[in-house]
Formats: structure tokens, C-alpha cells, sequence
């Protein structure tokens, strides 16, 4: 049997994005044993879908030796794979790659690492605004892989359902009969695409005034006291969030899956509607849309102009942070209006 390794991207929306190179991958290679070369935190993100096998964790700060370094690279070798694919772009991983010894290696030829690629496509220019998800297709269909469609995919787990229903029957009996519409307030990228608290709580206001629904604010580990005061803001028994419960990212995905609607900014969770179809609201600041653009024709994307962006900044380099600040709640809730109106339906 073949044994195929995949070095996955390390955001979550970006392994979300690589699942059309994946499914390419699984489906040239119907015998092979896809292998997931990635980040602890992202371990969830595939669970529940058959499009790797199993998977390795690296992670440079681990305690765990066959997980960083020289073990990790030992362990990789043992693995005696047939072919890597490396959907990263770091000078590291094609060291890695090239070091574990699998007799094809194919990845972007970025960072002066295309000597060390058996298949190295030229490298990008990263102010060239392309969407990640084309770049991860052009990996594979370079290697042979025939790719038949951009769609993402997800899936939910036994357990991830039996967390979000949990959820559900802890609510009073009056939320738990309203659809869903979820928030994502957070992301890992940095405090420039943030939306205030505040005004996710005056949305939050003005959905359960004018609409029979309950808001359910989703977060991670480090975002709880943000749901916590959004939810605080909002002053509504209908407005509620996660931040009690046991946070997973199968926990987000199934309460995605089961929504009505997801309002968010432009981080991971934004990905899980998509493949769960999901009409989605995302609200860009300092990013370029192209660089995250995944062809949904029930995604709407809010960006406000402005002469300093999209400016691909962590913190906004001016202060001000117009791109987010200036973006009023009534635009964003006229386009929860549209969504509801042109996408209502009802969720189990």
C-alpha cells in the first residue's frame, strides 16, 4: 500500500479551504494511506471525514520528542512515505520533507526550498492576491490529481452532535424552538479584525427584536469573555453563547451546521458554512477577500473601503482601525435581513 503524507496548513480556515485538494488526493489514490501532518489545535477540524486516514502532530514547543525536532523528523522517516505533499510554504517543512526521505515531494518552490522538492512548483508571489484554496488544487493537479469541484467539506461526529443537542435541551424551552443564527466574534489572527463587543450586541438587539430567533455566540478557549460580554451587551434572554460549555472546534461545527445564518468575521469558523450550506455573513477589516475567497454564491462579504487597506496587518499600523470601526451595525443587519429573507428555512 502506498503511504501518502499531507503537511496541513496551520489556520483552520485554511485546512477547511484545502478539502477540494484533499478529496482530489483520496480519490487518485483510492489504495493509498493519507497521512495529516499537522498542528495539534487543528486536530479536530477534519474529524468525521474520510479525506486522511490518521495523523501526525508536530509542534515545536511540544514536550513530546517524536512531536518537534529531530524525533519528529525520526518518526516521519519510519513512515517510509511514498510521497509528500506540502500544502505549507516554509523553508522548515520542505526541510522536514526532504529529510524524511519519501521518494516524490511536492510543494511550492517559496523560500528557496525548491531544490529540496522532487515536484516543485515555481513560487508565488505572496502580494499577488490569490484565494489559498487555488493555491492548495494547484499543488495536486500538478501532481496528476483531477480536481471535480471547489466545494469544502466537513463533517460532524456522534460526539460533536450529542454536544451541540446538549446545548440545545440546557437552553429555556422558548430558545430551543427559535431557528439559529451564530456569531464568530473572535480569530487568531490578531485584534484588527475584530468587530466590537458592542456592536455585535446592538446586531444581536436588533435580530431578536425583529425576528423570532435565538443568537448563539460561538468562541474558542481564549474568546470566552468575549461571547461572555457580547451576550452581556446584548441584554436579551434570546442572545446566548457557548462560553460555559466544553469548547471544541466540533462543538462550533455542529452549531454551524445546525444555524440558520452565521455572522462573522474573517477567521476559521467562517469556513464551517460553507460546507454544511449555510448562508454566511463575513465581515472583513484588514484582509484581502481574495486571499480567502472560496466561490459561495451564499456567502456575502462586507468590506467598508478605505484609503489605508486592506492593509494585511495584525493591529492597525495607524490606530484608528476605520476598516472595523467606521462598518455601522445597520449595514450588517440589512444584510442579516437579506439573508434571512432570500435563504429562510427551517433547521432540525
Amino acid at each position: 500500500m502506498n503511504r501518502i503524507g499531507v503537511f496541513l496548513p496551520n489556520w483552520i480556515g485554511d485546512v477547511v479551504m484545502s478539502t477540494p485538494a484533499l478529496r482530489a488526493l483520496r480519490k487518485q489514490h483510492p489504495e493509498a494511506e493519507i497521512v495529516g501532518i499537522h498542528r495539534p489545535y487543528i486536530s479536530d477540524v477534519l474529524d468525521g471525514t474520510d479525506l486522511i486516514h490518521r495523523s501526525i502532530l508536530h509542534d515545536r514547543k511540544s514536550d513530546l520528542p517524536e512531536r518537534r525536532g529531530l524525533g519528529f523528523t525520526k518518526l516521519l522517516k519510519q513512515e517510509q512515505f511514498d510521497e509528500i505533499y506540502l500544502f505549507t510554504n516554509s523553508l522548515r517543512t520542505g526541510w522536514v520533507a526532504w529529510l524524511a526521505g519519501a521518494k516524490r515531494r511536492i510543494g511550492f518552490a517559496n523560500e528557496g526550498r525548491g531544490w529540496m522538492l522532487t515536484d516543485a512548483l515555481p513560487g508565488f508571489d505572496r502580494d499577488v492576491v490569490k484565494s489559498a484554496l487555488d493555491h492548495y488544487i494547484e499543488i495536486v493537479e500538478y501532481a496528476g490529481c483531477e480536481v471535480d469541484s471547489k466545494q469544502t467539506e466537513l463533517a460532524t461526529t456522534d460526539e460533536d452532535e450529542q454536544g451541540w443537542q446538549q446545548f440545545r435541551d440546557s437552553l429555556p424551552a422558548e430558545l430551543q424552538q427559535n431557528p439559529i443564527v451564530t456569531f464568530n466574534a473572535g480569530g487568531a489572527f490578531g485584534e484588527a479584525k475584530h468587530w466590537s463587543t458592542r456592536k455585535f450586541a446592538e446586531l444581536g438587539q436588533s435580530i431578536v427584536d425583529n425576528y423570532e430567533r435565538t443568537v448563539v455566540v460561538l468562541c474558542g478557549p481564549a474568546e470566552r469573555d468575549m461571547a461572555q460580554a457580547i451576550v452581556r451587551k446584548a441584554d436579551r434572554n434570546h442572545v446566548v453563547s457557548l462560553a460555559d460549555q466544553q469548547l471544541t472546534i466540533g462543538l462550533s461545527k455542529a452549531a454551524v451546521k445546525h444555524s440558520e445564518l452565521l455572522v462573522t468575521t474573517d477567521s476559521g469558523p467562517r469556513h464551517f458554512a460553507q460546507p454544511f450550506d449555510v448562508p454566511v455573513i463575513t465581515i472583513f477589516g484588514p484582509t484581502h477577500i481574495g486571499y480567502s475567497e472560496t466561490y459561495y454564491e451564499k456567502g456575502t462579504h462586507i468590506q467598508l473601503p478605505v484609503d489605508c487597506g486592506p492593509c494585511q496587518q495584525r493591529t492597525c499600523p495607524l490606530v484608528h482601525h476605520k476598516c472595523m470601526q467606521d462598518l455601522t451595525v445597520e449595514r450588517v443587519f440589512q444584510a442579516v435581513r437579506d439573508n434571512l429573507d432570500r435563504y429562510r428555512r427551517q433547521v432540525a
